[in-house]
Protein backbone atom coordinates (compact mmCIF):
# COMPACT_ATOMS: atom_id res chain seq x y z
CA UNK A 1 0.00 0.00 0.00
CA UNK A 2 1.41 3.23 -1.09
CA UNK A 3 2.41 5.56 1.98
CA UNK A 4 1.37 8.94 1.10
CA UNK A 5 3.80 11.08 3.09
CA UNK A 6 6.57 9.27 1.58
CA UNK A 7 5.24 9.54 -1.78
CA UNK A 8 4.89 12.87 -1.30
CA UNK A 9 8.36 13.45 -0.48
CA UNK A 10 8.80 12.12 -4.39
CA UNK A 11 6.30 13.69 -6.20
CA UNK A 12 6.62 17.30 -4.78
CA UNK A 13 9.33 18.10 -6.48
CA UNK A 14 8.05 16.97 -9.73
CA UNK A 15 4.83 18.96 -9.63
CA UNK A 16 7.36 21.96 -8.61
CA UNK A 17 8.79 21.38 -11.73
CA UNK A 18 5.99 20.97 -14.17
CA UNK A 19 4.59 24.28 -11.87
CA UNK A 20 7.64 26.18 -12.65
CA UNK A 21 7.96 24.84 -16.48
CA UNK A 22 4.55 26.35 -17.42
CA UNK A 23 5.68 29.59 -15.48
CA UNK A 24 4.38 32.57 -13.74
CA UNK A 25 0.24 32.82 -14.58
CA UNK A 26 -0.53 29.15 -14.82
CA UNK A 27 -4.24 28.27 -13.23
CA UNK A 28 -3.90 24.61 -13.05
CA UNK A 29 -5.98 21.60 -11.39
CA UNK A 30 -4.72 18.34 -9.57
CA UNK A 31 -5.96 16.66 -12.84
CA UNK A 32 -2.57 18.25 -14.35
CA UNK A 33 0.10 15.62 -12.59
CA UNK A 34 -2.35 12.89 -12.61
CA UNK A 35 0.71 11.09 -14.58
CA UNK A 36 3.22 11.57 -11.31
CA UNK A 37 0.98 8.73 -9.63
CA UNK A 38 -1.27 8.83 -6.24
CA UNK A 39 -3.92 11.38 -6.01
CA UNK A 40 -3.80 11.84 -2.21
CA UNK A 41 -0.10 12.41 -2.60
CA UNK A 42 -0.17 15.24 -5.76
CA UNK A 43 -3.05 16.76 -3.27
CA UNK A 44 -0.78 16.89 -0.30
CA UNK A 45 1.87 18.07 -2.34
CA UNK A 46 -0.11 21.32 -3.78
CA UNK A 47 -0.99 22.08 -0.06
CA UNK A 48 2.58 21.68 0.84
CA UNK A 49 3.72 24.40 -1.90
CA UNK A 50 0.65 26.27 -0.94
CA UNK A 51 1.53 26.66 2.56
CA UNK A 52 4.89 27.46 1.21
CA UNK A 53 3.97 30.30 -0.64
CA UNK A 54 5.22 29.00 -3.97
CA UNK A 55 1.62 28.73 -5.19
CA UNK A 56 -2.00 30.06 -4.37
CA UNK A 57 -5.17 28.17 -3.70
CA UNK A 58 -8.05 29.84 -5.63
CA UNK A 59 -10.87 27.70 -4.96
CA UNK A 60 -11.19 23.78 -4.12
CA UNK A 61 -9.11 22.06 -6.49
CA UNK A 62 -8.02 25.28 -8.15
CA UNK A 63 -4.18 26.22 -7.90
CA UNK A 64 -2.16 29.11 -9.27
CA UNK A 65 1.46 29.96 -9.44
CA UNK A 66 0.72 33.50 -8.93
CA UNK A 67 2.23 36.87 -11.13
CA UNK A 68 3.75 39.42 -9.67
CA UNK A 69 4.23 42.93 -9.42
CA UNK A 70 6.64 45.40 -8.04
CA UNK A 71 4.10 47.68 -7.36
CA UNK A 72 0.77 46.01 -6.84
CA UNK A 73 2.33 42.77 -5.83
CA UNK A 74 0.90 39.80 -6.36
CA UNK A 75 -2.05 39.64 -9.25
CA UNK A 76 -4.70 37.88 -9.62
CA UNK A 77 -5.35 35.49 -12.16
CA UNK A 78 -7.01 36.57 -15.47
CA UNK A 79 -10.93 34.99 -15.79
CA UNK A 80 -10.32 33.02 -18.66
CA UNK A 81 -7.28 31.40 -17.49
CA UNK A 82 -9.15 30.07 -14.62
CA UNK A 83 -11.81 29.12 -17.39
CA UNK A 84 -9.52 27.44 -19.28
CA UNK A 85 -8.21 25.36 -16.05
CA UNK A 86 -11.46 24.07 -15.22
CA UNK A 87 -12.48 23.69 -18.80
CA UNK A 88 -9.38 20.92 -19.03
CA UNK A 89 -10.30 19.29 -16.17
CA UNK A 90 -13.83 18.38 -16.56
CA UNK A 91 -13.15 17.88 -20.12
CA UNK A 92 -16.29 20.28 -21.59
CA UNK A 93 -16.32 23.42 -23.61
CA UNK A 94 -16.88 27.08 -22.26
CA UNK A 95 -18.23 30.14 -24.16
CA UNK A 96 -17.95 33.47 -22.67
CA UNK A 97 -21.35 35.14 -23.21
CA UNK A 98 -23.26 38.58 -21.95
CA UNK A 99 -20.77 41.61 -20.65
CA UNK A 100 -17.62 39.15 -20.44
CA UNK A 101 -18.13 39.03 -24.33
CA UNK A 102 -18.31 42.52 -24.84
CA UNK A 103 -15.48 43.24 -23.41
CA UNK A 104 -13.44 40.84 -24.51
CA UNK A 105 -14.38 42.20 -27.84
CA UNK A 106 -13.81 45.66 -27.17
CA UNK A 107 -17.60 46.53 -27.43
CA UNK A 108 -18.03 47.76 -23.49
CA UNK A 109 -15.51 49.02 -20.87
CA UNK A 110 -17.97 46.92 -18.51
CA UNK A 111 -15.91 44.25 -16.67
CA UNK A 112 -18.77 42.60 -14.96
CA UNK A 113 -18.47 41.32 -11.32
CA UNK A 114 -19.92 38.25 -12.30
CA UNK A 115 -18.21 36.44 -15.34
CA UNK A 116 -20.67 34.15 -16.82
CA UNK A 117 -19.81 31.21 -19.20
CA UNK A 118 -22.28 29.35 -20.71
CA UNK A 119 -20.74 25.28 -20.98
CA UNK A 120 -22.10 22.13 -22.11
CA UNK A 121 -21.11 20.61 -18.87
CA UNK A 122 -22.39 20.73 -15.51
CA UNK A 123 -23.71 24.44 -13.93
CA UNK A 124 -21.60 25.59 -10.81
CA UNK A 125 -20.58 28.67 -9.60
CA UNK A 126 -16.56 29.73 -8.43
CA UNK A 127 -15.74 32.13 -5.87
CA UNK A 128 -12.47 33.84 -6.27
CA UNK A 129 -12.78 36.46 -3.83
CA UNK A 130 -14.98 39.88 -4.98
CA UNK A 131 -15.04 37.73 -8.17
CA UNK A 132 -17.73 35.45 -9.30
CA UNK A 133 -17.64 32.66 -12.30
CA UNK A 134 -20.62 31.17 -13.50
CA UNK A 135 -20.85 28.41 -15.62
CA UNK A 136 -24.41 27.81 -17.24
CA UNK A 137 -25.58 24.86 -19.50
CA UNK A 138 -27.04 25.69 -22.20
CA UNK A 139 -28.27 24.12 -25.43
CA UNK A 140 -26.62 22.61 -28.09
CA UNK A 141 -26.92 25.19 -30.44
CA UNK A 142 -25.23 27.63 -28.08
CA UNK A 143 -22.35 25.44 -28.05
CA UNK A 144 -22.14 25.07 -31.82
CA UNK A 145 -19.86 27.92 -32.18
CA UNK A 146 -17.86 28.16 -28.83
CA UNK A 147 -14.22 28.81 -28.60
CA UNK A 148 -14.65 30.92 -32.02
CA UNK A 149 -15.18 34.45 -32.93
CA UNK A 150 -18.16 33.83 -33.61
CA UNK A 151 -19.60 32.82 -30.28
CA UNK A 152 -18.28 35.65 -28.60
CA UNK A 153 -19.70 37.85 -31.32
CA UNK A 154 -23.41 36.09 -30.98
CA UNK A 155 -23.11 36.17 -27.06
CA UNK A 156 -22.13 39.89 -26.48
CA UNK A 157 -24.74 41.38 -29.23
CA UNK A 158 -27.20 39.16 -27.94
CA UNK A 159 -25.97 40.51 -24.38
CA UNK A 160 -26.46 44.35 -25.84
CA UNK A 161 -30.06 43.86 -27.19
CA UNK A 162 -30.81 44.98 -30.77
CA UNK A 163 -32.69 48.20 -29.28
CA UNK A 164 -29.52 49.07 -27.99
CA UNK A 165 -26.61 48.32 -30.60
CA UNK A 166 -25.36 50.89 -32.08
CA UNK A 167 -24.79 48.76 -35.91
CA UNK A 168 -22.59 51.32 -37.54
CA UNK A 169 -19.97 51.22 -34.67
CA UNK A 170 -19.80 47.54 -33.78
CA UNK A 171 -19.12 47.14 -37.34
CA UNK A 172 -16.32 49.65 -37.20
CA UNK A 173 -15.08 48.12 -33.78
CA UNK A 174 -15.04 44.26 -35.24
CA UNK A 175 -13.55 45.17 -38.62
CA UNK A 176 -10.66 46.45 -37.20
CA UNK A 177 -10.35 44.11 -34.19
CA UNK A 178 -11.18 40.40 -36.32
CA UNK A 179 -8.72 38.57 -38.16
CA UNK A 180 -9.37 37.41 -41.81
CA UNK A 181 -10.14 34.18 -40.60
CA UNK A 182 -11.98 35.24 -37.86
CA UNK A 183 -14.51 36.84 -40.09
CA UNK A 184 -14.27 33.76 -42.42
CA UNK A 185 -15.76 32.18 -39.77
CA UNK A 186 -18.39 34.56 -39.32
CA UNK A 187 -20.00 33.96 -42.64
CA UNK A 188 -19.83 30.48 -41.87
CA UNK A 189 -21.88 30.63 -38.51
CA UNK A 190 -24.31 32.98 -39.82
CA UNK A 191 -26.92 30.22 -39.40
CA UNK A 192 -26.59 29.79 -35.73
CA UNK A 193 -27.61 33.27 -35.29
CA UNK A 194 -30.61 35.71 -35.13
CA UNK A 195 -31.34 37.27 -37.78
CA UNK A 196 -30.72 40.88 -36.68
CA UNK A 197 -26.97 39.20 -35.49
CA UNK A 198 -26.56 37.85 -38.79
CA UNK A 199 -26.78 40.59 -40.49
CA UNK A 200 -24.32 42.47 -38.47
CA UNK A 201 -22.06 39.32 -38.87
CA UNK A 202 -22.17 39.60 -42.71
CA UNK A 203 -21.15 43.36 -42.38
CA UNK A 204 -18.93 42.94 -40.20
CA UNK A 205 -17.05 39.71 -42.46
CA UNK A 206 -17.48 42.00 -45.58
CA UNK A 207 -15.59 45.31 -43.79
CA UNK A 208 -11.78 46.42 -44.34
CA UNK A 209 -9.38 45.25 -41.40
Amino acid sequence: MVDPKKSTQVIEPKVRSIIYGHGRGWVFTPKEFSALGDPRSIAMALTRLSRKGIIRKLARGLYDYPRTDPSLGVLSPSTDDVAKALQDRDGTRLQPSGGHAANLLGLSEQVPVRVVYLTDGPARNVQLGKRRIALKRTTPRNMATAGTASGLVIQALRWMGQRHTDEKRIVDILGRRLSGEDKEQLLRDVRYAPGWIAEIMRKVAQSAG
